[in-house]
């Protein structure tokens, strides 16, 4: 049976792949050039609203245990990594040598902090939190809420653990360096022109550990998973061209910015220190949300990636009752060609000649 070419657009975005399909030729005076469907037949349970009905089975106090449960390891993992980082922090750093020709790039003033230490956990970890709960009680939906809070949790842990070991691995002086070891200002070398300090000893270990920025990566780490978080919550990526959603998405990026900017202005970091850790805090924030979430451009980048598993699952558990004809409403049908009828832009004799075995296999794309 001789066969015609029929491409299908799964979605209007350019940026997809067209998939293609084979058309029997049944028709001597009708041929096919293209096919549009709003969705695909077969996808139509997956990715209708049936699975917005479904948003509100799965609460905390429904499923909260058992994804606690299926997650204990990560926990763990989670519990072990502050362990991982308290040890780290109180370990001394590589004290590099200092001497006093380099002391001219060292002796920016020491100043109080814009943003304490401590706050960095409140804007980057409490914050994106809050905005997972409110969320949590718009889909009620309890993976979508472990998953956030789990993936920004991995994803500031992990950064400070590296931004950590590589602080006390480098040992690079801090700007204000020269007012942490003199702060009399009275300069002490030994016999090798390596700097004696006298000034306090918990001065003294931090103004080693310039390299790179804490404040910088924790910010990114944090606010960077923040800022893939609502760009899949709000589809910023879905091709309808809505460029204030980019405002939304890149404005927990600004914030993380200003902070990095903070520190230099405060002589406690180098740019370079700022330009690493703000890299790094980034690149651990996107490998985070992407294990957990799927891309905020994918169809289905609004849920975390185990939510469609167990509805999969769920639905292959019970009976297939799916229509194998597509919806010949849902079809748009543009003829390029006819010979000896007038042109038509409807399928000649649709129901008598096509049955649902030729729809079958124009779906799965068979000969």
């Amino acid at each position: 049976m001789a066969l015609r070419y029929a491409e299908v657009l799964m979605n209007p975005c350019p940026s997809r792949t067209p998939q293609t399909y084979w058309m029997p030729a049944g028709w001597p005076s009708l041929r096919v050039a293209r096919v549009t469907f709003p969705i695909s037949p077969v996808k139509a349970f997956q990715h209708g609203k049936m699975r917005e009905v479904q948003l509100g089975s799965h609460t905390v106090r429904s499923h909260g245990v058992t994804v606690a449960k299926l997650h204990m390891h990560d926990w763990l993992i989670l519990m072990l990594l502050m362990v991982i980082e308290i040890i780290l922090y109180l370990i001394h750093p590589f004290y590099r040598f200092v001497g006093k020709d380099m002391m001219s790039d060292l002796k920016y003033p020491l100043k109080d902090i814009t943003v304490p230490a401590w706050a960095v956990p409140i804007y980057a970890g409490l914050l994106p939190i809050t905005i997972f709960i409110a969320f949590y009680f718009r889909r009620r939906d309890v993976y979508d809420l472990h998953h956030g809070i789990l993936g920004l949790l991995f994803s500031m842990l992990l950064t400070a653990v590296i931004t950590e070991a590589i602080k006390n691995a480098a040992g690079r002086p801090r700007p204000d360096f020269f007012w942490r070891c003199f702060p009399d200002g009275k300069e002490v070398y030994d016999s090798l022109g390596k700097v004696v300090c006298h000034g306090k000893a918990g001065h003294i270990k931090e103004g080693y550990k310039s390299f790179p920025s804490g404040h910088a990566s924790g910010s990114f780490a944090g606010l960077g998973f923040l800022s893939w978080y609502l760009s899949g919550k709000i589809k910023a990526f879905n091709c309808r061209c809505h460029m204030a959603k980019l405002c939304i998405v890149f404005l927990p990026l600004l914030v993380a910015s200003l902070v990095g900017i903070s520190v230099v202005d405060d002589y406690q970091h180098h740019w370079q220190d700022v330009f690493a850790g703000g890299l790094l805090g980034l690149t651990m924030a996107t490998f985070c949300y992407l294990q957990l979430f799927p891309p905020p451009y994918h169809t289905d980048g609004w849920e975390p990636c185990e939510y469609f598993q167990l509805e999969e699952s769920r639905s292959s558990m019970q009976p297939n009752h799916a229509v194998n004809a597509p919806n010949v409403q849902g079809m748009e049908v543009e003829t390029v060609h006819q010979q000896g009828t007038p042109r038509n832009n409807g399928f000649p004799g649709l129901s008598g000649e096509m049955d649902s075995r030729t729809f079958d296999e124009m779906e799965s794309g068979r000969r």
